[in-house]
């Protein structure tokens, strides 16, 4: 019940327009459910003496319309079109609200976790992530859609409720009592089908997570013989997720095979109490067991619906979860001031440190603008943490870094990464063309502007040679192109919006002699009208280098 009125909180407006939809469907259908009673009394010759049978006669007789049957089948009919009619609106509306639901728990996420910390990003699982912008996000939009639906039949079960008790209140206390019975004798495949739900959910978070890290790494696990491995597990999560899919659409179907024999039984019951005890005339008695089945077999549509709801809701509140962490880890923005980049960047007397690791301690280094540094050391000495204090994706302990002799805690971060052109150690590229691969869907950059950046990166030469060029597919991770073609489309990407500074963390590593020659080159050029900084263990960017800043025990030694 939670989760149906959450729904309904968070979506208020929408839900709204569903809930008026339905209650004139209600209103629509009671009309012609009003007509039901004397159409009888007057089929069979007998007087029309309820409650309800007499409204609608007097009414009639206002309007001068004879209660004929032609009369009261035509007010049927047209109860029953109108009905059908607004139902169509409000399913319209509803099916409008759950594609609209299932896009802004997505963009929510998305949002969520752009804007979170670095440190946190790096916690979450790829493939976890997938599963909730694409599995979680649908069950859950799926899940207001039974929710509408448990909401539609609970307004019509009411409606026939109403009804009931003007043609026989005594009647009508027995159905809702019989009713109430009937529902919460189900209730334990309910509570099997919210344990199934539950398990669904986390085990697709686990399937997902586990295909996206054996995807990445398939090519080492093929050339070691241990794909069979990761089959294995894979598998095994595999027929977990069918197991308990099984148990879901056991207890669904459970729930719909005991139903039908328990709403005859119910029927029969009914029908034997108001004939033989009760000895009711037959219209009302007709009348009667036209709305006991009907609110049974609603009453057995709302459950079932429930049923399907609660096995979403899951997904709904494991997204909704992660939406909620994320933001709880959001950056923390400060500073207001514009950057520039026109003197140099100063870091004075920086300490850093991950728990109890102290990875830089009273750290001082000055960078001049328009020249090229390359940050040497061992591994793990904090030459690629060097590189995100720059960005701003981690903050110094203590020290503060400069841009122009502002703090960087002072500077709008986000207008400073502006200026920042950054190439990762692991150069992958997207499964798409040259050109989005360097663009990569930013609306202000154009197809000049990624040539102009493959000038620069000393790619154009081979990319004219391609048939497609630009518009060449590079493959998935870029696997179609060498890793020296790999590296200068993505210094092309850092270079397409014309930073001012350029990152780049082990450009080089995977590269011939000849490919790393060849980016140093480009590197001494590009460091003519830019500011770059390099993170390398080779010697050529060293040599290359205008200066080299050597990282150990927390310091730093700068040579030229």
């Amino acid at each position: 019940m939670r989760t149906l009125i959450t729904y309904f909180t968070v979506f208020p407006q929408r839900s709204l327009y569903v809930l008026i939809a339905f209650l004139a469907a209600g209103i629509a259908e009671a009309l012609s459910l009003t007509a039901i009673l004397p159409l009888l009394s007057i089929a069979v010759g007998d007087p029309v003496d309820s409650n309800i049978g007499g409204f609608i006669v007097q009414l009639l007789n206002r309007v001068d319309v004879d209660p004929t049957i032609g009369a009261m089948l035509f007010i049927i009919l047209c109860g029953i079109v109108s009905k059908s009619l607004i139902l169509l609106i409000a399913n319209r509306q509803i099916g409008y609200t759950v594609a609209h639901i299932a896009t802004v728990l997505r963009l929510e996420l998305i949002e969520a976790l752009l804007a979170s910390r670095w440190q946190y990003f790096l916690r979450q699982p790829v493939g976890a992530l997938a599963n909730s912008i694409a599995t979680e996000a649908s069950r859950a939009a799926n899940g207001f859609e039974q929710a509408a639906a448990v909401l539609s039949l609970s307004i019509q079960v009411s409606v026939y409720i109403i009804i009931s008790i003007f043609v026989s209140w005594q009647a009508a206390l027995i159905t809702l009592i019989v009713g109430a019975i009937f529902l919460s004798s189900m209730y334990k495949l309910i509570h099997v089908t919210r344990k199934a739900g539950s398990k669904q959910t986390l085990l697709f978070h686990s399937l997902l997570t586990y295909l996206a890290d054996v995807l990445g790494s398939v090519k080492s696990l093929k050339a070691m013989a241990r794909d069979k491995v990761a089959d294995s597990i894979l598998r095994s999560q595999t027929t977990q997720l069918e197991k308990v899919t099984r148990r879901e659409v056991m207890s669904r179907e459970g729930l719909t095979a005991i139903q039908e024999p328990v709403l005859a039984a119910l029927t029969t019951g009914g029908l034997y109490v108001v004939l033989v005890m009760w000895e009711l005339p037959l219209p009302a008695v007709t009348a009667m067991v036209i709305l006991f089945v009907r609110i049974l077999s609603l009453s057995s549509k709302m459950q079932r619906r429930y049923q399907n709801l609660i096995a979403q809701e899951s997904a709904y509140w494991s997204i909704r979860n992660s939406s909620e962490l994320a933001r709880s880890s959001a950056e923390i923005k400060t500073g207001t001031l514009h950057p520039t980049l026109k003197q140099g960047i100063s870091l004075q007397h920086v300490n850093f440190n991950y728990d109890k690791k102290v990875i830089f301690k009273d750290l001082n280094i000055e960078i001049e603008v328009n020249s090229f540094t390359t940050i040497i050391g061992e591994s793990g000495v904090g030459k690629s943490t060097f590189i995100d204090l720059l960005c701003g994706l981690v903050e110094a302990k203590s020290g503060d870094i400069f841009i122009d002799g502002i703090s960087l805690r002072e500077i709008n971060i986000r207008e400073w990464r502006k200026l920042i052109g950054y190439v990762s150690q692991e150069t992958i590229l997207l499964h798409d063309t040259i050109l989005s691969n360097i663009i990569v869907g930013a609306p202000d950059l154009t197809q000049n502007d990624a040539e102009r950046a493959l000038h620069q990166a000393g790619a154009w030469e081979f990319i004219a040679d391609l048939p497609e060029g630009v518009h060449t597919i590079v493959g998935e991770r870029g696997g179609l192109l060498s890793g020296g073609q790999r590296q200068r489309i993505a210094i092309a990407r850092a270079l397409a919006h014309q930073p001012k500074l350029l990152l780049l963390d082990e450009p080089t590593s995977a590269l011939d002699i000849k490919s790393e020659e060849n980016i140093c080159r480009t590197l001494q050029i590009l460091s003519e009208t830019l500011t770059i900084i390099a993170v390398s263990h080779q010697p050529a960017l060293a040599n290359a280098a205008d200066y080299v800043v050597r990282l150990s025990n927390g310091d730093a030694k700068r040579s030229s």
